[in-house]
């Protein structure tokens, strides 16, 4: 079973790069209103995102910024895996998405694996939501998450069949991923 460190009332910040050291991804982590809110610059694509989480790491709202001052994508859940956009239009081809996942993103891991209750060996499938940052296309798609070790995990990506294999820290924010990014 996952037993992850909390996280500090007080915040917490991770950075990482990719391998060649050319982009990096800054994450800020803080507890406000009895709830997390995850703030996330990734460089190469040059947006910045912000999920809101339950006090359970479920998400509650995901807002993606490029280059104008209010959010270019804003995205709510319902708690009950119902998504909606700012405007009160009600997203049906999301239904049942429990996740958002920006592709380049080494935190994205990090939401699903702080829920899941898996011991070495076991496995769950994850619905999320895969967001394009420059078309802001979304597309379901699903995610099967296999604890291999005490602290390493495999991630299979339904669309297209990749496996990856990356360690965590003892809060479950990922360490390093061959070939994609690494904690700086």
């Amino acid at each position: 079973m996952s037993s992850w460190e909390a996280f500090s009332a007080d915040g917490h910040a991770a950075t990482w790069e990719t391998w060649d050291g050319e982009h990096t991804e800054a994450l800020t982590l803080r507890w406000e209103n009895e709830a997390w809110t995850a703030t996330g610059v990734l460089g190469r694509e040059r947006v910045e995102y912000v999920l809101r989480l339950s006090p359970t790491w479920r998400v509650r709202q995901f807002l993606l910024f490029r280059d104008l001052d209010e959010p270019d994508l804003w995205l709510g859940n319902d708690g009950h895996s119902r998504w909606g956009e700012v405007n009160g239009a009600h997203r049906t081809d999301l239904d049942g998405c429990e996740d958002i996942e920006l592709p380049s993103s080494a935190f994205a891991p990090t939401v699903p694996l702080r829920r899941l209750p898996l011991g070495v060996g076991d496995s769950a499938d994850v619905s999320i939501v895969v967001v394009d940052v420059e078309t802001l296309a979304l597309v379901p798609a699903a995610r099967r998450y296999t604890r291999v070790g005490e602290r390493r995990w495999r991630r299979r990506r339904s669309e297209t069949q990749e496996t990856d294999e990356f360690d965590v820290d003892d809060h479950g924010l990922v360490l390093d991923q061959s070939g994609r990014s690494r904690r700086r």
